[in-house]
């Protein structure tokens, strides 16, 4: 009974292990494919998308009101996620008038089709930060390498007892 939960807790771990490493390859996707990963920083979303949570943005040609979308203004150190609340177009381009859900007041700046991201397809509260740890080097160290020493020695333990078993049923022939 007690070798079964270790199994399936061993299982579980290295699959959320897996689940994990693929998040975190996922932020660096080339922007070409129309996927991207994001982390969300700030509270300007919630309760909708609490900080600390991903999204997944998908690129598309245009976008409508109500649309939540992902974008980084030339200049900006970090991409923003908020809601369109409206759309013009100004000297031929479209440019999106953007609000948090938690904000009182739209952003002041409009944002242009072209500093758009992707609209968020869906999102996962929280991950971000678990996303934000690992990507430290006491993190990656912690959730990925560590788990992997204990898997590889794991490993080597069965190998050499397979050996040994192996050995002394030859010494007994």
């Amino acid at each position: 009974m007690m070798g079964n939960i270790f199994k399936v807790s061993y299982y579980l771990f290295f699959g959320i292990l897996i689940t994990l490493a693929l998040l975190l390859s996922g932020m660096f996707l080339p922007k070409n494919i129309g996927y991207q990963i994001k982390i969300v920083q700030s509270g300007s979303m919630s309760p909708t998308i609490p900080t600390g949570s991903i999204v997944f943005v998908k690129s598309f040609e245009n976008y409508s009101k109500d649309d939540v979308i992902t974008f980084q203004r030339v200049g900006d150190q970090f991409p923003t996620t908020h809601r369109i609340v409206n759309d013009e177009v100004i000297s031929g381009s479209v440019e999106y008038v953007v609000r948090g859900d938690a904000n009182d007041a739209d952003d002041a700046k409009k944002v242009k089709l072209s500093e758009v991201i992707g609209k968020v397809i869906f999102s996962l509260p929280y991950v971000g930060y678990i996303i934000d740890f690992i990507r430290q080097p006491i993190g990656f160290f912690l959730i990925i390498i560590l788990p992997l020493l204990s898997i590889m020695y794991d490993e080597i333990k069965k190998i050499i007892s397979t050996v040994k078993g192996k050995k002394i049923q030859q010494d007994e022939k």
